[in-house]
């Protein structure tokens, strides 16, 4: 009971809580961007008075769960100053440019063209308004960017040095430090991710039409379209999924030793499922393909890496017995077996797309897989979030193998010592209690949106009298930085 009043287990609970909440609601935008300006496109080509309520039921849903975004991000920067004063000494010179660069090139070219989408309609030309979605859609991709950029930094330092005393990091070179090791490959597994739970909620909200036997048109459209960018963004995932496991394999041995409890030296095993007995070091696993992540990471079934022991032997700051080895090896393979049943989704709702009779559209329990099927998406990314960062304990900037020497911090030695464990979990409950009675309003607000449907009854502007005041409040309210950084 004595670890959970440990202040830096409590800090870093806190910040989970924080970036999960903040996290359902960043890849729920980025996708739905996407969507918004196919169906933007669509209306811009045929002119068609439903094409265009559906650009506004689109616009409407995106503007609310961006608005949550916005503002749940903006506590992740009340912690780095609160919470994690000694690793924002750290990082200070480093992190300063690129979250600097999302708020003012990337944050704000998406906000200002957002209000364009948003009250814009027949007040701007067509082609003006058509390239103001794709610039809504392309800005938050740029503010994905930047925020990768310093979280890839966390995990792959580079372009910097230790300053003289030890203590902080300092920038040597910029493009180095942002285009790291793992910027690149990260980014773009990030992104394709997001794209999937973006074409999710349109093929959930066109089997939820079906279910209910309204908008038939709406929902045929809306259902092709979630399953050509669900399809094209999930064959590209598998070519980030192999790039990315290859740098982590490189350059973070901890990291790819936990995902698959590998304690000795040797080939890397593939497991479909399995329990890590931490106390044994072993793995409890009904199949066992001998070398066959060592061939997924390098081609070569024969190649060997660094076992636990041996590289706690070299390095004194890890301690095995300390390691969360059950936890990574869990997120990492939930995150592998969410990935099997989205493409399960998407072979039943490319046959109830384009199959001519139709037929599995009309199933009952086909609808109910495919309005469901977001919450797939939306855990494996936050599946693959814990790996990401739980994986790189014991530390926060982890000194990956092309990092400069020296550059590291441990998570212990990051927290504010001036936090108390006592006013950790006052927060902690605050949070709870605050980002609940958020979730409920944004789930009322998407609820109502969808029971109203794709109306044709707006002119103008997207949103409606009822609705506008709300929304634009909202994105006021939260208009600092849309940030989704990850320090956990």
């Amino acid at each position: 009971m004595e670890q959970f009043l440990d202040p830096a287990l409590l800090a870093r609970i806190q910040f989970a809580l924080v970036v999960i909440f903040h996290f359902m609601y960043v890849p729920l935008s980025i996708g739905m961007g996407l969507i918004l300006a196919i169906n933007e496109t669509r209306y811009y080509k045929s002119r068609d008075p439903k094409d265009a309520a559906a650009t506004k039921f689109w616009a409407k849903i995106f503007t609310t769960t961006f608005a949550v975004g916005v503002a749940s991000g903006i506590t992740m920067e009340f912690s780095f100053g609160t919470n994690w004063a000694d690793y924002s000494r750290f990082v200070g010179d480093i992190f300063g440019a690129p979250l600097a660069a999302e708020a003012l090139l990337a944050f704000f070219l998406e906000s200002v063209f957002l209000g364009i989408v948003l009250f814009g309609r027949g007040k701007v030309g067509p082609k003006f308004y058509l390239a103001s979605a794709w610039l809504v859609w392309l800005g938050s991709c740029l503010s994905a960017l930047w925020i990768i950029i310093a979280n890839s930094w966390m995990q792959t330092p580079g372009g910097a040095e230790l300053s003289a005393d030890g203590s902080k990091a300092v920038l040597t070179d910029f493009f180095a430090a942002a285009f790291n090791a793992t910027t690149l490959p990260r980014y773009s597994h990030t992104v394709l991710a997001l794209l999937v739970m973006g074409a999710f909620v349109a093929i959930a909200v066109s089997a939820w039409y079906m279910h209910k036997g309204k908008h038939a048109e709406f929902a045929r459209k809306t259902l092709r379209t979630g399953v050509a960018v669900s399809l094209v963004a999930t064959c590209c995932l598998l070519v980030s999924a192999h790039s990315s496991a290859a740098v982590v394999t490189e350059e973070q041995p901890t990291k790819i030793a936990m995902m698959e409890g590998h304690y000795e030296t040797g080939t890397l095993p593939l497991y479909a499922v399995g329990l890590v007995d931490e106390e044994g070091q072993s793995v409890i696993a009904p199949i066992e393909l001998p070398g066959f992540t060592s061939f997924l990471a390098s081609g070569d079934f024969s190649k060997e890496y660094p076992g636990l022991n041996d590289l706690a032997a070299e390095n004194p700051d890890i301690v095995v017995e300390d390691l969360p080895v059950n936890l990574v090896f869990q997120s990492y393979h939930l995150m592998v077996a969410l990935f099997g049943l989205i493409c399960v989704v998407i072979l039943i709702a490319a046959i109830a797309a384009f199959k001519k009779n139709g037929k599995l559209g009309q199933k009952k329990w086909a609808q109910w897989i495919m309005i469901v099927c977001p919450i797939f998406p939306i855990l494996a990314i936050q599946a693959g979030w814990i790996t990401a960062e739980v994986g790189r304990q014991p530390y926060v900037v982890y000194p990956a193998t092309s990092s400069p020497e020296g550059v590291q911090l441990l998570t212990n030695n990051g927290v504010s010592a001036s936090v108390s464990s006592v006013e950790l979990l006052i927060t902690i409950v605050l949070f709870i209690a605050v980002y609940a009675i958020i979730l409920v309003a944004w789930a009322r607000l998407i609820s109502g949106f969808i029971k109203k449907g794709p109306v044709e009854d707006l002119e103008g502007g997207i949103v409606d009298q009822d609705g506008a005041a709300a929304i634009a409040g909202a994105v006021t309210t939260g208009a600092a930085s849309d940030s989704k950084k990850e320090a956990n």
